[in-house]
């Protein structure tokens, strides 16, 4: 465990090599990122974390909105714990890459490389005010009928679905554990995150020149997730690699996706893929 500014931050390590840390968003927590962890710790120093507030990182006072930049400190100071005085590749998917722009921009001898994987910056869209009507009525239908009702009308809107439940028939227990903690940890995010990590606005002016790369997944234009991140693109000078499977690919598709990541990180940094 880590001690941070009001929080107690669960993180693993894995591997040798240069350090990487992958940073996950919303319900997300280290687990999901267990299949890819382990295919880049041949070659990684691998860091994985649960986001504040996500199953075993704990607030240590009462709960409270958080922002992008609170949790941008938190990955900067689990680098220092873990990496101390080397600039680290970073991954960050969803919420998970717009913490890795802003710890980007702070920090940027810290970061050798970033891609972020469908970031969800939806205050650059031209109808940035609908999505953020729709964030505020997501949050009341959370509050009214709970998180399922909740998230089945966020779902439908931004055309991603949510992960199966932990009753599911046929998950192997690990599985299970971890859907019933992403379960849990959905609260904290249509409480606490939903509504203000979505105010987040990137420095598009500094990432033109940073070692920066953005991802899509296959699920193509129809989901919002896509449309931002081309959106972000057009901000930013960016290109935008097709990573395999959906918002999740790097569970479902850990081989492929870690190829991927370690091309599009490689030409971030303007070198070699990492670990090759």
């Amino acid at each position: 465990m880590m001690t941070a500014p009001g929080a107690e931050i669960y993180y693993e390590v894995r591997g040798s090599g240069p350090p990487l840390l992958l940073i996950n968003g919303g319900d997300g927590d280290a687990a999901m990122f267990g299949p890819l962890a382990d295919t880049l710790a041949t070659d990684h120093t691998v860091i994985t974390y649960d986001p504040r507030g996500n199953s075993r990182s704990r607030f240590t006072g009462s709960p409270a909105p958080q922002w992008i930049e609170e949790h941008a400190r938190d990955a900067h100071l689990l680098l220092d714990t873990v990496a101390a005085g080397e600039p680290a590749y970073v991954f960050g998917t969803s919420y998970g890459g717009m913490v890795g722009m802003d710890l980007l921009v702070r920090h940027p001898g810290r970061v050798r490389a970033l891609v972020a994987h469908e970031p969800f910056v939806i205050d650059l869209l031209p109808d940035a005010d609908e999505w953020h009507a729709l964030c505020q009525e997501v949050y009341e239908l959370y509050e009214q009928a709970g998180t399922d009702v909740a998230m089945q009308r966020f779902s439908a809107a931004i055309g991603v679905e949510g992960p199966p439940p932990a009753s599911a028939s046929g998950l192997p227990a690990p599985v299970r554990e971890m859907l019933a903690r992403l379960h849990a940890n959905m609260e904290t995010c249509l409480a606490y995150e939903l509504r203000s990590f979505t105010r987040f606005r990137p420095d598009v002016d500094a990432l033109r020149t940073a070692p920066f790369a953005l991802a899509a997944g296959g699920e193509g234009p129809k989901t919002l997730m896509h449309r931002v991140t081309r959106t972000l693109a057009e901000h930013t000078g960016s290109d935008v690699t097709d990573f395999p499977g959906g918002h999740v690919g790097f569970l479902t598709h850990p081989g492929d996706f870690a190829a991927a990541l370690r091309t599009a990180l490689g030409a971030a940094a303007g070198t070699a893929a990492p670990g090759h």
